[in-house]
């Protein structure tokens, strides 16, 4: 049976759903409006991971993952996770790492049911001519997580 969670992020009340074999999902916009008083064990490593991520002294994820989808989706999945921290991709070209240009479509939609917000980086793929595309969270957390993730530096003047 799975476990559950609600805990506060700058970008609202997140779920955390999974169990001793690995987390299932993370998502947000969510009706609750405050979060778990007590963390089930299974997730507490997840939790960590999530609240250092969103301090900044995170920036890849070790918990145990288990999402849920086809063989096809998985391969994608698998894919994001390879798009390094504070970098991004397009879709075109994460279709022809996965070996099939033409398979763009499929590729933007396994991407867009990724059940592991944030943990597995589809906020990392944006369009071919860097606009923000798609994003079941709101294009806005997308453009927050990109942010968050590669901060304008302010340069010195000497």
């Amino acid at each position: 049976m799975l476990e559950v969670a609600y805990i506060n992020t700058p970008l609202g009340i997140t779920k955390i759903e999974g169990d001793l074999v690995g987390i299932q999902r993370i998502t947000t916009n969510h009706e609750v409006d405050k979060p778990s008083e007590e963390i089930p064990e299974s997730l507490q490593h997840c939790v960590t991971e999530l609240q250092r991520y969103f301090e900044g002294s995170l920036t890849a994820f070790t918990f145990k993952m288990n999402p849920q989808g086809t063989e096809f989706q998985q391969k994608v999945w698998n894919a994001l996770l390879d798009i390094p921290f504070g970098k991004t991709t397009s879709y075109a070209d994460l279709s022809i790492k996965l070996g099939d240009i033409k398979a763009i479509r499929a590729v933007a939609n396994a991407n867009g049911k990724n059940p592991l917000w944030i943990a597995v980086p589809c906020h990392r793929v944006i369009g071919s001519d860097g606009s923000l595309t798609g994003y079941a969270g709101g294009l806005w957390r997308k453009q927050w997580l990109l942010e968050h993730e590669n901060p304008v530096k302010q340069q010195t003047l000497f």
